[in-house]
């Protein structure tokens, strides 16, 4: 009977892998990884109530299917290659998803590694997305899943093979609303709990907030200004701003204005006009391709440059220092320095990479 340690966040998803993976014949332990700390975070006293009712939710749920739970604390890691990370990135004009460092460093990362010290066979996590052995490629593929409103593929173009040979992802083939169904018919007592929206150690959204907390750089004010130089005004500290925000600016110009981009060496935010928030191509550096070796000559994909966009047709033409040149075949709105670009055949992913 394979062993699988299953990532268990307390909400309905993992959850109703957990029952799934044991209906399946597997021997599973749920695995709930401690990230953080109330103290590093910044939220009410309901966000903090929500991080610790998560564990003791994917406690009870362990308990009510019969299997074994542990708690790991990878918070030294968390903080190392998210926080870190996500701090960084706004200090430097970009804007990060963390989502993609924890999946890269610590889901997939860390949470294998201790799984096969512990002698586990396999990981598993309820991410919506399918993989699969290709013999025809001799290689792992990474699809998406059944339920297309639910894709999460965009978030782990970062997997290896060998990575994708040790993953199991059980809600695959699942609708939503069948997983709840699982979930429910478990007797479950999240089986109807919302999914959450925010970034975890984030929940109020307060992103400048947590950065002036944990940062020790003093964030200075600097100028707003027009595409051409011209200052408009004052704005509060980069770290507050992102490519294509419209509200929160403190800036009145008479017409509506959107941040069009940033400059961290001369603390500048550039507004201007919708129509220059467009541009057809990118460079994206930190590249992995799943479905192919690095490619030797342009290949046509589709790809997205931010989770909630539609891929559109685009063209990938490889650079010689390991970068890669996207060419969208219509232009994109708000293409942002820090987000990721996800390339598609189809249902596979062929691989992604970071904007530069």
């Amino acid at each position: 009977m394979p062993k699988v340690m299953l990532g268990m966040s307390g909400g309905v998803d993992s959850s109703a892998a957990a029952k799934i993976l044991l209906d399946k014949g597997y021997d599973v332990t749920g695995v709930t990884i401690k990230m953080f700390s109330p103290g590093d975070i910044i939220g009410n006293e309901k966000d903090m109530k929500t991080a610790k009712g998560d564990t003791e939710d994917a406690i009870a749920v362990a308990g009510k299917l019969g299997i074994e739970h542990m708690v790991l604390d990878f918070s030294d890691e968390f903080r190392k290659y998210v926080m870190n990370d996500f701090i960084q990135c706004y200090l430097d004009g970009k804007t990060p998803n963390p989502c993609i460092e924890c999946n890269k460093h610590i889901k997939f990362g860390k949470m294998l590694e201790i799984a096969e010290e512990m002698g586990f066979d396999y990981i598993a996590t309820g991410h919506y997305a399918f993989n699969e052995y290709d013999e025809e490629k001799k290689r792992y593929i990474l699809r998406r899943p059944a339920d297309r409103s639910k894709d999460q593929t965009y978030v782990l173009y970062n997997l290896t093979q060998y990575q994708l040979s040790k993953i199991i992802f059980p809600l695959s083939t699942y609708e939503k609303s069948k997983v709840r169904a699982q979930a429910q018919l478990a007797g479950l007592e999240n089986a109807d709990k919302p999914d959450s929206q925010d970034i975890c150690f984030v929940p109020d959204g307060s992103y400048g907030e947590f950065i002036n907390k944990n940062c020790s750089e003093t964030i200075e004010e600097g100028n707003f200004t027009d595409t051409c130089g011209n200052i408009l005004g004052r704005h509060k500290g980069i770290i507050h701003y992102t490519v294509g925000q419209r509200k929160g600016l403190g800036i009145a110009l008479g017409k509506p204005a959107f941040v069009i981009s940033k400059d961290a060496g001369s603390n500048t935010v550039v507004l201007g006009d919708n129509d220059m928030l467009f541009s057809s191509e990118l460079i994206a550096s930190d590249v992995n391709f799943i479905s192919s070796d690095f490619p030797s000559e342009p290949m046509k994909v589709t790809a997205k440059a931010r989770y909630n966009q539609k891929d559109e047709p685009a063209v990938i033409y490889p650079l010689s220092d390991g970068r890669v040149r996207v060419v969208f075949e219509s232009p994109q709105r708000a293409v942002t320095p820090g987000q990721s670009v996800v390339f598609y055949d189809g249902d596979i992913v062929v691989g992604g990479g970071k904007i530069v």
